[in-house]
């Protein structure tokens, strides 16, 4: 099983450490989609990444649709719950990490374009969601230290690689300030060994 992903992207990371924590083997190929010689357009026609091929070649893209198949094939360390209305739940808060990372990293491409041609009330608009993203996911977390305590989760996962994306790319958004109970649920999660084995690098 072979995870092909660049090392700073948020969605590849929450698959690498799904992998670990449930401590399925594979091997990390490193292909940037903005380098000339990416090859990442050849397993996903989308040319995004992370994309898991799987041993018999087939390949499979898009995080959420990456990790229900690895929650599937190994009974270790389950990460979303069976029952309808838990999973419903663990899936939404996945939802929202994953929606505050999308308006980030739409941000980050958006200010690498020459400053005359930035849309400055569109990356407004990307970083109102931002904020209110965070202040969901703050009230969904609440005194608890997991989303689905005590019990690690998916949704526990998505969250940990959407903080830790906001500290990359936007070190100035003081979200810690904003909500201390995401900072100590961070703060905890980024002890986990996964989380350390897969910090973002440049």
């Amino acid at each position: 099983m072979k995870l092909i992903s660049s090392p700073t992207t948020p969605f590849g990371r929450k698959v690498r450490v799904v992998l670990l924590e449930k401590k399925i083997p594979f091997e990390l190929v490193i292909d940037i989609p903005w380098n000339q010689d990416t090859q990442v357009g050849s397993f996903n026609p989308l040319g995004k990444v992370p994309v898991l091929e799987l041993k018999d070649g087939e390949t499979v893209f898009d995080s959420r649709v990456i990790v229900e198949y690895l929650e599937n094939v190994s009974p270790v360390s389950q990460l979303i719950p069976t029952e309808p209305t838990p999973r419903m739940r663990i899936r939404k808060i996945e939802a929202l990490a994953d929606g505050i990372t999308d308006a980030a990293a739409l941000i980050f491409l958006e200010s690498k374009r020459p400053q005359e041609q930035q849309n400055q009330d569109w990356m407004l608009r990307q970083q109102s969601k931002i904020f209110k993203g965070l202040e969901a996911l703050s009230e969904s977390l609440g005194g608890s230290h997991l989303f689905n305590e005590p019990k690690l989760s998916l949704a526990d996962i998505a969250a940990g690689c959407c903080l830790g994306y906001l500290d990359f790319r936007f070190p100035d958004i003081k979200w810690r300030e904003a909500h201390a109970n995401l900072a100590v649920f961070y703060g905890k999660i980024s002890e986990r060994p996964s989380f350390k084995e897969t910090v973002p690098v440049v």
